[in-house]
């Protein structure tokens, strides 16, 4: 633990001390002459300085709480998925349910500025997943990761969220209910040490975990600057299964999904398109598509792309005011979400 706190030491760097000179004890007994063949001035100063007393007692402090675990390359429960891809994480800080490493997982991932749609599509899918065992796989940001992991809570599966601070903070910070629902129910877990605050480069750097955890990585909503393209091009480089839900032409969280398709990922419209390529039995699905309850002909004016009050009242020749008031009772019953800029989108 004490070589994952020093300043400025990557993954490649902790393997390659490990390969040239075996355990962290013999890594610390170690001269300077020889640490500086293998990693920087600074980093083999650090070492030769030795262990850290104070930052490794407030790390043993943590690790000796109730569910908190500390996972390295050398521990069985080190997830086998990881070991092959070309970064793995020397060691992983872990809150929860450690077995959930090495079960069968499938990464959801989109974007953060998801549509209420998107946010329930995402849901099903992850819950209909965990239903049939697998854990679903994101990161914990807001938006679609959120939606994943919420609907994989309700199955059997359960949820690994892999996060790009240290496991002692919490973010975003409205996650916080979801993140010890998690910790209670499935996993957390973090490459970085304890106090790491919520850095840019470290979250694109945890991508690789999300998509080398799963057997495949199946993308919702994204622009053409998603963070979760980032993570499907790493789900293909590992040689993980690629899916992508189509949207609206119209919409920009769909143009990321349909690039990832004219680049060869699977068009993903049923959780049986999943299950088929996994492997598992598509008569054990529990499709995410519900009746749309379209006895309300209003929901059948809409269709599922956002549209304008002016616009439906194109479409249904009824008033602004009759419209208003039925547009409320929908939104009421969770069936219809009002979208900025006066327009609305049918969820259900």
């Amino acid at each position: 633990m004490g070589l994952s706190l020093l300043d400025g030491l990557g993954p490649k760097a902790y393997r390659e001390l490990l390969s040239a000179f075996g355990t962290p004890a013999s890594i610390y007994a170690t001269p300077f002459g020889e640490l500086r063949h293998v990693v920087s001035d600074e980093i083999a100063r650090q070492i030769s300085a030795g262990l850290d007393h104070a930052a490794l007692a407030n790390s043993l402090a943590w690790l000796a709480k109730p569910g908190n675990h500390l996972v390295t390359l050398a521990d069985s429960a080190y997830p086998r998925r990881l070991l092959e891809i070309t970064d793995p994480p020397p060691l992983l800080y872990c809150k929860g349910n450690i077995e959930l490493l090495n079960r069968p997982a499938l990464a959801v991932v989109g974007s953060r500025n998801a549509t209420p749609q998107g946010e329930k599509t995402t849901e099903e899918f992850a819950r209909a997943l965990s239903e049939h065992g697998y854990c679903v796989i994101s990161g914990m940001a807001l938006g679609i990761d959120g939606a994943a992991h919420k609907g994989a809570l309700s199955g059997n599966g359960s949820t690994i969220a892999v996060i790009g601070t240290g496991l002692d903070i919490i973010y975003p910070a409205k996650h916080k209910a979801l993140a010890h629902e998690i910790a209670e129910k499935g996993l957390i877990i973090s490459e970085f040490s304890l106090g790491t605050p919520a850095l840019a480069q470290n979250f694109p750097r945890r991508n690789r975990i999300i998509s080398g955890l799963a057997l495949g990585c199946l993308v919702v909503e994204a622009n053409l600057q998603s963070g979760s393209l980032i993570t499907a091009r790493l789900a293909a480089e590992q040689g993980r299964d690629v899916f992508a839900i189509p949207g609206s032409i119209h919409s920009p969280v769909a143009k990321g999904c349909h690039q990832l398709i004219k680049q060869g990922a699977k068009l993903v419209d049923s959780i049986h398109d999943i299950l088929e390529e996994l492997g598992a039995p598509p008569d054990r699905a529990a499709s995410p598509e519900k009746p749309a309850q379209a006895d309300d002909p209003l929901l059948a004016h809409m269709g599922y792309d956002p549209v304008t009050l002016d616009a439906l009242i194109e479409r249904s020749g009824e008033t602004a005011e009759t419209l208003s008031g039925k547009l409320l009772m929908l939104e009421l019953e969770g069936r219809v979400a009002s979208l900025p800029g006066g327009r609305y989108q049918r969820i259900n």
